[in-house]
């Protein structure tokens, strides 16, 4: 019971650290997309805002939480966790392509497009800790509520100070999505097929992968693109 416990926290503790790597970007967007509203307005388009990025959130997980019963999408998660990790270390977000709108619809629309988009990583990632613990999964999105509202700031001064965060939060994406790779059906049958590795190697692969990837990519791209 104890055992069951303890791992049950580590996976709190995993998707806390997850949920601070990427929910940060989110409230930035809804920064940006209000912030040409009228005074009078800005809190309803970031109340507005905030809202529908945490009910997409709410309606992706449920869907992907449905989707990864079939055969092959877990498999193709992991691959876009791998993406995800890597790039976590290789470059931030874009938010120079969120343009500000002057009307609370337009900002809404603009964050509901842009969220949607960034929500995915997140998702994904809390999906693969959480191994369909919907309690897990609730701690998880009741997490990013605050964060996506409230944290951009505070996160990206967490960051800017402690960069070695931003390597491991992608090295434990690495191993959650080899572990979402190896849980698989289909890709399970041919890991047995040749010789039957225990999953913890495939989260080993995946982890040596995304740290392995980005120093190559940190390391060969060119100066003024950095």
């Amino acid at each position: 019971m104890m055992e069951s416990f303890g791992y049950f926290a580590f996976q709190m503790l995993q998707i806390a650290w997850l949920d601070l790597l990427l929910s940060g970007d989110n409230a930035v967007v809804i920064a940006l997309a209000c912030r040409e509203l009228p005074d009078d307005k800005k809190r309803l388009g970031v109340a507005l805002g905030a809202g529908a990025a945490i009910a997409l959130r709410v309606i992706f997980t449920v869907a992907i939480d449905q989707m990864l019963a079939v055969p092959l999408v877990k498999f193709v998660g992991g691959v876009l966790l791998l993406g995800i990790a890597v790039k976590l270390v290789v470059s931030g977000e874009n938010h120079g392509t969120v343009k500000a709108r002057p009307s609370v619809a337009g900002a809404v629309l603009t964050i509901m497009i842009a969220d949607g988009v960034m929500s995915l990583d997140n998702v994904l990632a809390i999906l693969g800790v959480a191994h369909g613990d919907m309690r897990l999964v609730v701690f998880g999105l009741l997490l990013s509520i605050p964060l996506v509202v409230f944290g951009a700031g505070a996160v990206m001064r967490i960051i800017e100070r402690f960069p070695l965060l931003v390597w491991a939060g992608a090295a434990l994406l690495g191993w959650v999505a080899g572990e979402m790779m190896a849980a698989d059906p289909i890709f399970a049958a041919w890991l047995d097929r040749h010789g039957d590795p225990p999953d913890i190697v495939a989260s080993i692969v995946g982890l040596v992968f995304v740290l392995a990837a980005a120093a190559a990519i940190k390391a060969f791209k060119p100066a003024r693109e950095r």
